[in-house]
């Protein structure tokens, strides 16, 4: 089963942040998903909200702030405890500090078209010049933001995130060419997860933090699972073959209604 942190390690340290991602990369965790927006300088951020406050505590939204003050914003609220500060931090910023990861999907959320295609053009530009086109898959549920993506450059591998049964996802995904399709767990069915297969596309699940879900999901043939806890989930994949190793508590469930103003979706 291969394990996606989820915002770096949301449940184990500040979620989006260097110390998150840094964190699991040392545990050896090589894949990652993660949330850009731009800032007002036109710089990706890796943040999950349009807004400030629900990991800052400050007020405002990403849009109206640049790379640099973003980079001076401790995200340390609503978030698993972590004793140094931990700032919102460039994409650049995140792949230069994991250098040796096998995969990324960069999820974007739902802006205005016009941010939207700045978004784009900067994100296809660092995959062209980085030369991570088989390392990066672009993510996001915005339909119309996937088209452009690939209008920009077809080599470019892009996902899509479904969080219900229908409109059917996986005909979706496949009528925009999506490498990926990456369905809430609580949708997945061994239907959807074959449909997927039979048109090429690779399958990864999101939010899944219990033990129980993840072996579920493994058994309708998911490719792999979005945790908040990828450093715990990776020890227990690693070792459940010992004859000795005992099944952890289930982990705690994803937060609902402690998310704040955070936006669907994952």
């Amino acid at each position: 089963m291969i394990i996606y942190g989820h915002r770096g390690a949301r449940g184990e340290a500040p979620e989006n942040t260097l110390p998150g991602f840094i964190h699991s990369y040392r545990a050896g965790i090589r894949h990652f998903e993660l949330d850009v927006v731009l800032s007002s300088d036109g710089v990706p951020m890796v943040i999950h909200d349009l807004t400030l406050d629900r990991t800052t505590g400050k007020p405002g939204r990403v849009t109206d702030k640049t790379a640099d003050e973003l980079n001076r914003m401790d995200a340390r609220t609503n978030t698993a405890p972590w004793s140094r500060p931990a700032f919102i931090p460039t994409l650049e910023q995140v792949l230069d500090s994991c250098p040796e990861v096998i995969h990324f999907q960069l999820e974007v959320k739902t802006d205005t078209r016009s941010r939207l295609n700045i978004l784009g053009n900067r994100m296809i530009e660092m995959i062209q010049r980085r030369r991570i086109f088989e390392q990066v898959t672009v993510t996001s549920s915005d339909t119309w933001f996937l088209q452009q993506i690939k209008r920009r450059n077809r080599k470019t591998s892009i996902g899509y995130v479904a969080a219900r049964r229908f409109p059917r996802p996986v005909s979706t995904a496949a009528r925009l060419g999506c490498d990926y399709l990456i369905p809430s767990g609580r949708i997945c069915s061994e239907t959807l997860v074959a449909d997927a297969h039979r048109r090429d596309m690779k399958v990864s699940a999101w939010t899944v933090n219990r033990i129980h879900d993840m072996l579920a999901l493994e058994a309708m043939g998911v490719d792999s699972i979005i945790t908040d806890y990828p450093t715990n989930t990776r020890i227990y994949f690693d070792n459940r073959s010992a004859s000795n190793f005992r099944l952890p508590e289930p982990m705690p469930a994803e937060p609902s209604s402690a998310e704040g103003n955070a936006l669907p979706g994952h």
